[in-house]
């Protein structure tokens, strides 16, 4: 019985991974015009662009992972359900006469001044969407308030304000390069290993991939992101989780130890130095050495309901190709 669930979680969370891929793949990426319509929304609302820019890409993200959301075809990926757009009690969902569905209290507004309010039309959404924000306020704590009263999960909210925190820091949306985490001139070693099954703490499958490398080989941040935990774990030991403008969990476990002054909330950028590779876990803190010196590295998909692994393997030998053709290239 045991195996037959461990066999169709793995086919589970497999099938998840490359509906994931297949979807950031089709992907296109107009930087400037989405950066040009969050600049001039926040020039009419004072809503920072890099909140807009934040709901925005939280959006995108979760509708590439999810089968009940449509794919976003537009510059703008945020989604109002045509009934939240024209009013809930208005009998005609395809409204787009402002005055009308302020009457019956749709979110839909005209961002362009055009006299109509579309769904179609990128402006008239993201203006939407900040009109609503709008509502509560432009300073920080308001945002908060405004956006868990639309998602109603804390994590989401969470999620939105650390993407707000990187677009601010960096001052630009383009945030996509991506490194090996370790560097790739060092001595080590790795192959799939997503799936397999493991016993220390109970019958679970491997969530990652493990890379082997001499203790202490220096842990790079693989993307740009923000450190939502670190600490000890029993299974993991010292290990560090980071999330990227996608959505995507990037977990780092069985260090050696941590770079020098990392902290929870902390913004980090490829190739920035985190830890080191350790045999750390399965045990109390401090335990370490019940197997050679490697890093676990896994990765994890928000869908804005839930949160599940997939198989990083394809990603780390797509970063190793890439880093080693742009050293070449130097």
């Amino acid at each position: 019985m045991r195996t037959a669930v461990i066999i169709g979680t793995f086919l589970l969370f497999f099938f998840f991974s490359l509906a994931v891929r297949d979807a950031h793949a089709k992907e296109s990426v107009p930087y400037q015009e989405r950066m040009m319509l969050y600049q001039k929304i926040e020039t009419v609302t004072q809503i920072p662009w890099y909140y807009l820019a934040a709901v925005d890409q939280y959006e995108r993200s979760i509708r590439f992972a999810r089968r009940d959301l449509p794919k976003p075809e537009s510059t703008i990926a945020i989604y109002f359900r045509p009934e939240q757009w024209a009013g809930l009690t208005n009998p005609n969902i395809k409204e787009e006469k402002p005055a009308v569905i302020q009457f019956f209290d749709g979110i839909g507004g005209d961002g362009d001044g055009d006299g109509k309010a579309s769904l179609k039309n990128d402006e008239d959404v993201l203006y939407s969407f900040a009109k609503y924000l709008l509502s509560y306020g432009v300073d920080d704590d308001n945002l908060k308030i405004g956006l868990w009263n639309y998602y109603h999960r804390d994590k989401t909210v969470g999620i939105i304000v650390g993407k707000a925190k990187i677009y601010r820091h960096f001052g630009r949306i383009n945030l996509d390069k991506q490194v090996f985490p370790v560097p790739i001139r060092s001595n080590h070693s790795y192959r799939s290993t997503w799936g397999d099954a493991r016993g220390w703490g109970g019958r679970r499958i491997h969530e990652g991939t493990d890379i082997f490398a001499g203790y202490g080989v220096p842990v790079r941040a693989t993307s740009y992101g923000i450190i939502e935990m670190k600490g000890w774990n029993k299974f993991g030991g010292w290990r560090i989780g980071i999330r990227d403008i996608n959505n995507t969990y990037h977990y780092f476990a069985h260090l050696s130890g941590f770079a020098k002054d990392l902290k929870v909330g902390q913004i980090v950028e490829p190739g920035m130095v985190i830890g080191g590779v350790g045999s750390s876990g399965y045990g109390p803190p401090g335990t370490s050495g019940k197997f050679p010196p490697h890093l676990h590295y896994g990765m994890y998909k928000d869908n804005g309901i839930t949160e599940w692994s997939f198989d990083p393997y394809p990603h780390l030998a797509k970063w190793k190709r890439l880093e080693r053709m742009n050293t070449k290239k130097k």
